[in-house]
């Protein structure tokens, strides 16, 4: 089912295995899934009729049944990882993660390939949710009734804009239009190199219906709901990147955003810890902003 025609990219559940496959051949590192916090009730419960006989205590393993699933290592000593996997637990809001960008800004495409890919390839989709909204600095301008746009590094920019917009409202699933997206800002020319991002990340893709929305009036509607969007910030943006976490934007934030935004999602995550978070520790000092100012 395709979503509602919307400028804005926006992760939703659905995994990563296609692009994790196609980045494990670059190296990419490998994702694991977390043991969920035991209900401790379901826990004893699995216990009773699966294994009536665990009266006598596992080798190596020292804790209660009620602790069994409440970490990883517990749950390997224990023998009881395929339990815990079973078993559910109140789930965690993600954090929610809004860029507001351009496309050939270079404070953009740095935080966009160093901070917010590595982030959301690591951490699992339980843990993150993305916003992807390419306009930044530009504007718009209506000439007899058809939305024209001007960019601050140019037409280029705006055709970068443009690209990466309908190529989301194409690929509708986040997992595959991100990483292709990745390939664009991380490569030399984000508007020469689509065909050849479509076919390492997304080969399934047309690049040709990509081209259409972009020349035709799909694509400028789509653009004019990015305009209004980033338009509609509270408080308005005053350069780009301009990051949003949770509904919110402070200096503060952007700062620690813009400093390691995976330590300060696994500071955020109210959840289990993911595997990633486990060296992430205290704040980094933020580092001098290289932002493209309005």
């Amino acid at each position: 089912m395709r979503r509602p025609v919307d400028g804005a990219g926006r992760a939703r559940g659905g995994g990563r295995s296609r692009a994790l496959k196609v980045l494990a051949r670059t190296g990419a590192p490998p994702r694991h899934p977390t043991i969920p916090m035991a209900v401790p009730l379901a826990l004893l419960a699995l216990v009773a009729l699966l294994a009536p006989g665990l009266g006598v205590a596992l080798p190596g393993c020292d804790y209660p049944v009620h602790q069994w699933c409440s970490s990883r290592e517990i749950a390997v000593a224990c023998q009881a990882e395929s339990l815990c996997a079973n078993l559910s637990r109140p789930a965690a809001a993600p954090v929610e993660v809004s860029l507001f960008y351009e496309s050939l800004c270079p404070a953009c495409r740095g935080f966009l390939v160093q901070e917010l890919f590595t982030a959301w390839l690591v951490l699992p989709d339980e843990a993150l949710s993305v916003t992807l909204v390419p306009y930044g600095n530009a504007k718009e301008k209506n000439v007899s009734g058809k939305w024209n746009f001007q960019c601050q590094h140019g037409p280029e920019e705006c055709l970068g804009n443009m690209i990466e917009t309908c190529l989301m409202h194409e690929a509708q699933n986040f997992s595959t239009y991100f990483p292709v997206i990745f390939c664009l800002e991380s490569g030399s020319s984000v508007t020469k190199n689509l065909e050849a991002c479509l076919q390492i990340y997304a080969p399934q893709l047309d690049g040709g219906r990509v081209a259409a929305c972009v020349q035709g009036d799909t694509g400028a509607a789509l653009m004019h709901r990015n305009a209004q969007l980033t338009e509609a910030l509270d408080p308005p943006h005053q350069y780009v990147p301009w990051i949003v976490i949770n509904g919110k934007h402070t200096d503060e934030l952007q700062a620690q955003a813009e400093a390691s935004l995976l330590g300060l999602i696994c500071r955020l995550y109210q959840g289990e810890k993911p595997e990633a978070c486990g060296g992430s520790g205290a704040p980094k000092a933020p580092k001098a902003p290289a932002r493209c100012r309005r």
